[in-house]
Order: structure tokens, then C-alpha cells, then sequence
């Protein structure tokens, strides 16, 4: 059994293709070829934060996974990372802990913005300007990865504070964006045809009378019940519904708000080509991300990969 850290993991990161790692993985999901459970959930008021639980394995690979992931949300105003957790990778053959991947969090935030740039990458129209909902961790990654998918580079970042949103704009800025900051959200909404939420709102941002016509908006933040990022007239208003899991979106995500979703898709039929994405620059398409466990055993498995 080994035991690998950080900057072990951080080191090896530049070989994988981790958004492709992420396309296989939605489409193993929606092929029927995973064992994934409802997610393990703790959550906490004071002060605020959340733990998940995330297990499954893909039939046939070597190994199965257990994440523990938490965000405590007042944590960067301590000086630390709102985010922690690791990966335990255990072989499928022998139920034998082979690895224990001391991540702190960060393949679950890499996997969770390569999901959003596969959305990007099958959902989105030509982008005109990117918006991004936080100035957090996540919407660092997110930026990040989207660089690949689109040439776009002008940014408009909404938050609640200023100072954050400052500091945000400076650290994207050293990677080629122009981020204009807000914290109007309709703003966003009104200059913006990519939109990406990664908060952990119980209040809608995202109105669905802001919205363009044209617009895909990628939901990240709403992973338990109680937290809501989009109105949910978005959701009922949208030409195209994409889930990264029906049946998880149905009891945590944006969709567990509408009244009315309408007819969902999974993400990975939609990569697979067996279920139609945007057919048109004019529609409104929302992704729905909850966070897949399918997704951590894909990002673990490319780690131990890389590490040989």
C-alpha cells in the first residue's frame, strides 16, 4: 500500500488529459457500466460547511474508490483552503487498499471543472464573453481548464466581496484573461453567453428573465439539497437540460428545484452521440453538475497511472 501526497499528485497532473478522462467516464456512467451509490453527506451550520462521501467503481477496471471530500466555507478567512480531503483506491479483485491519495482536495476540484469544460466543449455556442459565478477555488479551475475549449478570454466574475473578487481577477489575469468584476449578478447574466455558478448560494443567482437567448450555463455549486445557484424558471425555461446523474441531480442539483424539469439528458449520452446537445446559437442549454463518483475513480486511476 502507498501513500502518495500532494505534490506527488500535483507533479504528475500535466500528463493527464483530464477532461478527456472526464468524456469517458460520463459515458461509462451512461452506459450503465458503473456502480455508483448516493453520496454519504454531513453537513455543518457553524460555521457553515459540508463533507461527501463518494464511492463507486467502473465493472471491469482494476481498482474501486472511497473520496472524502469537505468544504468549510469561512476557512480562506483563517488563512486556509476551504477545501480537503483524499482518495482511497482499493483493488476491485481483492477489496485490498492499494493506495491512499493525499489530494487535499484538489482532484476533486480538477474533476469538477473538467466536467465543466466537457459541458463547455458539447453545450456552449461560440463564446462572446465567460461568466463566472464566485472567486473561490472552483472558479479558478474552471478558467483554467476552459482555456483549451475556447478562444475566449474576456471574463465577467460576480461575488459578494470585493477584496476576493480583486485578487481573483489579478490571478486569472496572469493567465490570460480580462475579468471585469461585479456583484450584480444580473450583470453577468446580461454580457455573458458561457455562465459557470461554482458557489454554495441557497439563493438563486441566476434569474431566469436575465438570461439570453444563446446562453449554456454550467451549475456546479448545488451538490446537496438546500443549495439552489439557478432560479428555478432557468431550469423550466431551458431548450436543453443536461445531468451529470439523473437520479442525483433529481435529489441535490438545480433540477431538484424545478417543478418542472421537462426532459433531462444524461452528459454522457450527450458525448456519446446518443442524446442531442445544442442543435442552435439561439437556445438556452443548462448543465446540471452534481459531482459523480465515477468521476473521482476516472481521476484517481489516470493519478496511479502517471505515478507508474
Amino acid at each position: 500500500m502507498r501513500v502518495v501526497r500532494r505534490n506527488a499528485i500535483d507533479a504528475v497532473l500535466p500528463q493527464i488529459d483530464v477532461v478527456g478522462a472526464m468524456e469517458a467516464a460520463f459515458v461509462a456512467y451512461a452506459d450503465g457500466r458503473c456502480v455508483v451509490p448516493p453520496p454519504g453527506e454531513l453537513t455543518f451550520q457553524d460555521p457553515p460547511g459540508d463533507v461527501h462521501i463518494k464511492y463507486g467503481y467502473i465493472s471491469g477496471d482494476d481498482h474501486f474508490v472511497v473520496k472524502i471530500a469537505s468544504g468549510f466555507y469561512d476557512n480562506p478567512a483563517l488563512g486556509l483552503s476551504s477545501c480537503d480531503g483524499l482518495m482511497l483506491v482499493f483493488a476491485q479483485r481483492t477489496g485490498a487498499l492499494e493506495a491512499i491519495l493525499l489530494d487535499e482536495g484538489n482532484l476533486t476540484d480538477i474533476r469538477t471543472a473538467a466536467a465543466g469544460a466537457v459541458c463547455a466543449r458539447h453545450l456552449a455556442p461560440a463564446v462572446t464573453r465567460v461568466g463566472v459565478f464566485g472567486s473561490g477555488i472552483q472558479a479558478r479551475r474552471q478558467l483554467e481548464l476552459l482555456r483549451k475549449e475556447t478562444p475566449c478570454r474576456d471574463v465577467m466574475a460576480w461575488g459578494r466581496d470585493k477584496e476576493r473578487l480583486a485578487t481573483y481577477a489579478a490571478e486569472m489575469g496572469e493567465i490570460g484573461y480580462t475579468v471585469e468584476t461585479t456583484t450584480d449578478p444580473d450583470a453577468v447574466t446580461a454580457s455573458c453567453n458561457l455562465i459557470v455558478t461554482c458557489t454554495p448560494s441557497t439563493t438563486p443567482l441566476v434569474r431566469a428573465a436575465a438570461l439570453r437567448a444563446g446562453t449554456h450555463v454550467t451549475a456546479v455549486g448545488s451538490d446537496t439539497p438546500t443549495k439552489q445557484e439557478l432560479e428555478s424558471s432557468v431550469i423550466e425555461r431551458a431548450d436543453v437540460i443536461v445531468a451529470d446523474s439523473l437520479s442525483q441531480c433529481r435529489d441535490r442539483g438545480e433540477i431538484h428545484h424545478a417543478s418542472d424539469p421537462g426532459s433531462v439528458v444524461q452528459l454522457g449520452d450527450v458525448v456519446a452521440g446518443r442524446a442531442t446537445g445544442r442543435t442552435s446559437d439561439d437556445q438556452i442549454t443548462v448543465a446540471d453538475l452534481t459531482g459523480v463518483a465515477v468521476q473521482d475513480v476516472a481521476i484517481a486511476t489516470a493519478v496511479l497511472n502517471a505515478l507508474g
